[in-house]
């Protein structure tokens, strides 16, 4: 079982939340025809999700779910949390800014796709990263985080 220290998931939550916020930035710019919306969507994202992001993976940290059995379905079941996490937050901000219920819900249903995709493939390219992995020690049962 590889362990994991917090500087990996500082990294993974500073890596992912580029992404997302540069993917939210773009769909709230298509919806809103205003890039200055787009820019304040993502602003305020940047903020909440960087935290809940961080919150979300030291949970699956301690979580035993498929840690042996397959990475794969971990993936997609971390993908699927996080998807719901960030879709409700992304649909506040957007109703908050726009002051349209419309807009943040087709701003969190668009998002449902596009992050879900790019969350995959994040997860996939860290899962081969060795950044951040401590060593096993036999032995151990409790790894210093």
């Amino acid at each position: 079982m590889k362990h994991f220290a917090r500087k990996r998931h500082i990294l993974k939550s500073i890596t992912w939340r580029t992404i997302g916020t540069l993917d939210t930035i773009l769909l709230s710019y298509i919806l809103t025809g205003n890039i200055s919306m787009g820019l304040k969507i993502g602003g305020i994202e940047l903020f909440t999700k960087m935290l809940l992001y961080y919150l979300h993976e030291r949970a699956w940290y301690h979580l035993d779910v498929f840690k042996e059995k397959s990475s794969r379905v971990r993936h997609i079941l971390k993908t699927f949390t996080w998807r719901f996490i960030g879709s409700v937050d992304t649909m506040i901000i957007g109703w908050f800014i726009t002051k349209s219920a419309e807009i943040g819900m087709s701003l969190g249903a668009l998002e449902v796709v596009s992050k879900m995709i790019l969350y995959y493939l994040h997860e996939r390219v860290w899962y081969k990263s060795n950044f951040g992995l401590l060593p096993e020690v036999e032995g151990e049962n409790e790894v210093k985080k």
